[in-house]
């Protein structure tokens, strides 16, 4: 089956939070027939390649089949956290964007679920 190269975020849309030094990502898949898909490629340890730049301790990912969605939290990312860092976006509110941009391999077949 051939396959096209797309940003997640033509497959997906995120919500970032923090607490400490630790984010919390949310990725929610636009339609259910892309969920499988991101399940099998976004996983922990392309997360963590991802943000091998903000060198996590830990990438945990727990998968929420019943709203399409999955969240990961990444130990270690937000610079020690609010109060200690001196990184611009120490919430790490757009650590979401980051893992959006991630690639992802789709189907041709489910080319027209895509967002954009």
């Amino acid at each position: 089956m051939s396959r096209i190269a797309v940003p997640l975020y033509r497959a997906a849309h995120g919500r970032t939070g923090d607490k400490g030094d630790r984010s919390n990502i949310s990725v929610i898949a636009w339609h259910p027939e892309l969920f499988p898909l991101i399940v099998e490629q976004v996983t922990p340890e392309a997360v963590a390649a991802q943000f091998r730049h903000r060198s996590p301790s830990q990438v945990q990912r727990f998968v929420l089949p019943k709203l399409h969605a999955m969240n990961f939290v990444l130990d270690g990312v937000l610079d020690g956290g609010v109060n200690d860092a001196l990184n611009l976006d120490a919430h790490g509110k757009a650590l979401s964007f980051w893992l959006l941009d991630m690639s992802i391999e789709v189907p041709h077949a489910l080319v027209h679920r895509l967002a954009g």
